[in-house]
């Protein structure tokens, strides 16, 4: 028995170790493929920089601006310390650390955009660029001349009050890469004959994604989209009262118009809202480096990474995927045999490298800077916050859910378990409609 028990100590001790040391080999092993690789995007994006400066010039005859020239990041921090009112602009956008940049490799003189111009401006000039679709679909919002957000309405003629209107009004927002069928073709059908009678369900495309506007020169910062949201639906349909529903990266443009319109929201359910702390000058830095850090698994995190960091990289698979959506479908539709594509694979082209690039830093990056401040405003107003997340999330982490109810200790968090960033509606849409209608209730 010693004998015996002596040799399993002697087999187990090394078995009990060598995890941990292969463990660190591979961290290690990793570390460096992802250095090396991520290296060598950086080299690829800025050899594209030149490559589509060139051709900006040559077909369009001026060069698109772009973020690679960190030759005003100083002034920048200037601006904000003497000027009262944020420009709405990420610090991810001029601050994202490249070696090449910082060697001085891009010596192109590109100015850094105008922060003081207006969507309405970029309505004004030529509708895309060279490189984007010009499609009848993707253009379809230039002929209505007054320029407004596409939204999908669903209401009945009874259940309204004394003035015609209906009783209640939720407005739905949706996330990155999507537009309002992601509400209005899972959730919407689930609904009970109450909420079909009595609540108007309005469901928007967002600026810049969907059959909305995509204007060429919006910035497409958290105040773009708030005010086309007002010019688009609260103030044409007169709304006093409303709740509101968003999934992803509308959570926080909810969170700022909830913060505008205190009075008037009941109540604001966010799933998956990706909220980073926002102490500290850095804050925008930190959302890039939690949401979309360099991560080369899994291939969710990869993609987040290589479009949020690579500005041209991000414009040359915009410029093969979403110019030539129409190609891809019909291809899709004769791989799959399928007659109609699901929502999320139309929806997934139907942007501009501009309106996502840029949503992406100001809005989810650059919307940090703000959270805190919104979540104030509404816990002091008593608005109602509910939160959903999926316990695997891979695109926002747990560690958002925790944070977000540290800032607004009276908020509702409720974790559903085995469920990710889409699953966490996707699946168990009844469930999540029979929520949303125990919520307005108990506003009522």
């Amino acid at each position: 028995m010693k004998t015996r028990f002596w040799f399993q100590y002697k087999t187990m001790s090394p078995a009990v170790s060598s995890p941990k040391w292969l463990s660190n080999c591979a961290r290690v092993l990793y570390s460096i493929i992802c250095f090396v690789v991520f290296l060598i995007f950086d080299l690829l994006d800025a050899v594209f920089c030149v490559i589509y400066r060139y051709l900006d010039e040559r077909i369009e005859g001026e060069a698109s601006p772009c973020c690679c020239s960190n030759s005003k990041r100083q002034n920048k921090k200037k601006i904000y310390v003497t000027n009262d009112e944020d420009d709405g602009l990420s610090d991810s956008l001029y601050e994202r650390k490249s070696i090449f940049r910082e060697l001085g490799f891009l010596l192109l003189g590109r100015k850094r955009e105008n922060s003081n111009r207006k969507c309405s401006k970029g309505f004004g000039r030529s509708v895309n660029r060279w490189s984007d679709c010009g499609c009848e679909s993707c253009l379809s919002w230039v002929n209505d001349g007054d320029y407004k957000l596409h939204f999908v309405m669903r209401e009945r003629l009874i259940g309204r009050n004394c003035r015609g209107y209906p009783s209640e009004n939720v407005i739905f927002l949706h996330g990155f890469l999507c537009s309002s069928s992601f509400w209005s073709q899972t959730v919407f059908p689930h609904f009970s004959e109450k909420v079909n009678h009595n609540y108007r369900l309005i469901a928007l495309d967002l600026l810049g994604f969907g059959k909305s506007p995509k204007p060429r020169d919006c910035l497409y910062t958290l105040k773009d989209h708030v005010e086309m949201i007002e010019k688009s639906v609260i103030q044409p349909l007169q709304l006093s009262n409303f709740h509101l529903v968003a999934h992803s990266m509308g959570c926080i443009i909810a969170l700022a118009l909830a913060a505008k319109y205190p009075k008037s929201v009941k109540s604001i359910t966010l799933v998956a809202p990706p909220y980073t702390s926002s102490e500290g000058n850095n804050a925008c830095l930190n959302a890039l480096a939690m949401l979309a850090g360099k991560k080369l698994w899994p291939a969710l995190s990869f993609g987040s990474s290589f479009m949020s960091w690579y500005e041209h990289l991000g414009r040359t698979v915009c410029f093969v995927f979403c110019r030539n959506h129409r190609i891809w479908e019909r291809i899709l539709k004769l791989i799959t045999r399928k007659r109609d594509l699901h929502f999320l694979t139309i929806d997934l082209t139907r942007h501009t490298h501009q309106s996502a690039w840029s949503s992406m830093h100001n809005v989810i990056c650059g919307g940090a800077k703000f959270m805190d401040s919104y979540l104030i405003i509404l816990t002091k107003g008593g608005v109602r916050i509910n939160v959903t997340q999926g316990d695997k999330d891979q695109v926002v982490p747990m560690e958002c859910c925790s944070n977000f109810k540290l800032k607004a200790p009276n908020a509702e968090i409720n974790i559903i378990p085995n469920a990710d960033h889409s699953t966490v509606i996707f699946g168990r849409e009844k469930e999540f409609a029979h929520s949303l209608e125990h919520t307005w209730t108990s506003c009522c």
